[in-house]
């Protein structure tokens, strides 16, 4: 019996997290237990999924297992494609390149703002009044 090896990747972007582990299969796509269509119904979101798969031509040779948690729906998507490109990079060194070109390697920086004290909001004031 031949042993299938597993290869893992951490992906974040906002407050989200995703890990995720990938091995040579039919290209079925799990995300917390769920099919990958029942979890991210809105197709932009499969396709932010799907664009490390498609660009190193590994698209349905692929199973892919994700747990993902926190933040939005948004979030746990470049969660998900930063965890695959990483996991991609650990199966083959030789597709580093082609996913460091488009990108895909680097976390996305952008975070909310903090909510400062003695404000409404991160960037909000109060409104002026002269009397």
């Amino acid at each position: 019996m031949a042993v299938l090896e597993k290869f893992y990747g951490t992906g974040r972007r906002k407050t989200s997290v995703a890990r995720v582990w990938i091995r040579p299969g039919q290209g079925q796509i799990k995300v917390n237990r769920r099919t990958f269509e029942d979890y991210f119904p809105r197709e932009t979101l499969r396709m932010i999924i799907a664009q490390p798969l498609q660009l190193t031509n590994t698209f349905g040779q692929m199973d892919v297992f994700v747990t993902v948690g926190g933040g939005g729906p948004t979030g746990q998507a470049g969660a998900v494609r930063h965890g695959i490109s990483r996991a991609l990079v650990h199966f083959d060194d030789k597709l580093r390149a082609t996913l460091k070109k488009a990108g895909l390697l680097t976390r996305d920086p952008r975070m909310r703002e903090r909510k400062k004290y003695g404000q409404p909001g991160a960037r909000q004031k109060f409104q002026y009044s002269k009397r």
